[in-house]
């Protein structure tokens, strides 16, 4: 049996989480606005680009995500592995 919606715990609540993803998004929005009133001028010319950073981040992350999942391939182990 479940807890009613107003016992959950904060975290948990679909209107926080909905929140949270908003105020998320608001301050990723704002750091790369921030680069309108500072221009950055970019040592090797591409990441002199408008929103390099966060474009740069967000791939990086993706990559490590799918390089962690393959990586998981070859060190996973058969579910009776203990019972062995």
């Amino acid at each position: 049996m479940s807890t009613p919606p107003e016992r959950d715990h904060w975290l948990v609540r679909p209107a926080t989480i909905r929140r949270l993803w908003v105020l998320l998004a608001v301050i990723l929005a704002a750091t790369v606005a921030v680069q309108l009133a500072f221009p950055e001028k970019g040592k090797f010319g591409i990441d002199g680009w408008f929103g390099f950073a966060a474009g740069f981040g967000f791939l990086a992350c993706v990559a490590m995500v799918v390089f962690a999942k393959g990586l998981g391939v070859f060190l996973k182990r058969k579910d009776t592995y203990y019972d062995d």
